[in-house]
This record gives C-alpha cells, structure tokens and sequence, in this order.
C-alpha cells in the first residue's frame, strides 16, 4: 500500500489518518483486545511514531486482488531492535478497515508494550478528544 508507507516514512500522520475507515480495527502485537474506531486507531499510530526509532520499512508484499498488503519492518525502542509487520487490509472504497501489527523478538516487543503503555492515557485521552 504505496500511500500508507509513504506516509509513514514522510511523518505525515494526518495523510496516514485520512487512509482509515471509520470503522478501522486495529491489532496490537501486545495487547489481546483489539481497538475498534479511526480516532483510537490514529492515536495509536500517533504514539507508535513517538516510541520507534530508526523506523525503515524494508518490504511490500501484496495480495492479487489488491485488497491485503503486508510491510515488513525494522525499528529500535531503547536499546531493543525489532523487526515487525504492518498487515493491511482495504475495503470497498480503498481505506484500510484492518491493520494488523506483529513484531518481534519478544525482548522487543515487550520493550515496546512498556512505552506504549507508559503513553497510552495520553493515547487515549487524544483519541476521546478526535471522536467527539
């Protein structure tokens, strides 16, 4: 998804937004549930940005009929490396209704769950803030 991962290497976190679907799911690699909604989904991805380094996508893989993409990944938080995938899914009109994240080594995700959730009230707080 061309669009998404331009956006993502350019910082531009309003274009990355104006992707999702309202009704987006987005699936955390380190929490069980996932979070239903544009405005918590872009809060996330707001976060994300803050708490990884060196972020390079380094691959792009897509589906025949056009609709699922996947974008490998590599990233530091601290002094922890990961290597993750964005996985994506597009609706009807070409917005992405599922985002799917999977990262690893577990030293890498576990650091990430630890910045992540040290923001999330932050996170959270935002995402109220864009959905009323």
């Amino acid at each position: 998804m061309r669009a998404f991962r331009e956006a993502v290497e350019a910082g531009d976190l309003d274009a990355v937004e104006a992707l999702l679907a309202d009704d987006v799911v987005f699936t955390s690699p380190v929490v069980f549930k996932p979070y239903p909604g544009k405005a918590i989904t872009a809060a996330i991805l707001r976060g994300v940005s803050q708490v990884f380094e060196d972020f390079r996508y380094e691959r792009e893989l897509a589906g025949a009929d056009g609709r699922d993409h996947a974008l490998a990944f590599r990233a530091r938080v601290g002094d922890r490396e990961l290597s993750g995938c964005d996985f994506i899914h597009l609706d009807d009109d070409g917005l992405i209704d599922e985002l799917t994240v999977m990262v690893r080594p577990l030293s890498g995700a576990q650091a990430l769950a630890a910045a992540m959730g040290a923001r999330f009230d932050s996170i959270a707080r935002e995402a109220e803030a864009r959905s009323a």
